[in-house]
């Protein structure tokens, strides 16, 4: 099955928040995102509210109830107690759990869970017993051991921060190494029995690529290149674009 498309309204939010008005509408956008056939929302929001606004979040759970039930919100955030009091509120269907810290510009490293992996395992029981599914923020660098921790939180998957991989597209041999350290962390993963993710400057040019050496890959969320294309080809375009990339035949 190809990778399911959840579009991060991140960037739609900044842009917004340029000027004191409801313009380009985060709701207006995630509704176009969803008839274009995207699987699901993504939005994290941070402490300042520079992007997404905690006022966004019963907006879009609303939007996806009454209008797509079949999508998923996945929010995402560091598990500060005010982050997952608003997880418990807005009940998404993934919460992903990264960690950054409040003043970073946007999330730039996975877990280290031979350090955090305590704290995780509370923070992943207490939201799995609210009904969501939890997703770690997982450096793809082939860290077997790391996997092993991060499945021992009892998360149910693992989003591969795909930032420098996104970052070779001027470098393709470096690339293919950093696909494959990738495809070694996401192997572990499903060994272990965890379902894998990806995020992180992924375009339609490097996507195929990580869809076939990661062919389990269950979703991938997607905001800053995604936002970019949909510049130039509209927002629907755009998503149809990304689930082609992902492998599906549309």
């Amino acid at each position: 099955m190809p990778a399911k498309l959840s579009v991060n309204l991140n960037a739609i939010a900044m842009l917004r928040n340029r000027r004191d008005l409801p313009w380009p509408s985060v709701a207006g956008i995630g509704r176009i995102a969803l008839q274009a056939g995207a699987y699901g929302l993504t939005v994290h929001p941070r402490p300042d509210q520079r992007h997404i606004r905690f006022s966004d979040l019963p907006v879009l759970r609303a939007l996806i109830d009454d209008e797509f039930p079949s999508a998923e919100f996945n929010i995402e955030g560091y598990p500060s107690e005010d982050f997952l009091l608003l997880c418990e509120e807005t009940q998404p269907e993934q919460v992903t759990l990264v960690p950054d810290d409040p003043l970073q510009a946007t999330s730039d490293h996975g877990w280290d869970f031979r350090v955090h992996g305590a704290m995780l395992h509370t923070v992943v029981s207490r939201l799995k017993k609210g009904g969501m599914r939890v997703s770690l923020f997982a450096d793809g660098d082939g860290d077997v051991e790391a996997v092993k921790l991060a499945k021992q939180t009892g998360a149910d998957r693992i989003e591969l921060y795909t930032g420098p991989y996104g970052g070779c597209f001027d470098d393709p041999a470096k690339g293919e190494k950093l696909l494959e350290l990738l495809g070694k962390t996401a192997d572990a993963a499903i060994a272990e029995g965890l379902g894998v993710n990806a995020g992180h400057d992924l375009t339609v040019a490097n996507l195929p690529a990580l869809a076939r050496r990661i062919p389990q890959l269950a979703e991938v969320s997607i905001g800053h290149g995604l936002t970019a294309d949909a510049l130039e080809y509209g927002m629907a375009e755009t998503v149809r674009r990304f689930r082609r990339a992902c492998g599906e035949a549309i």
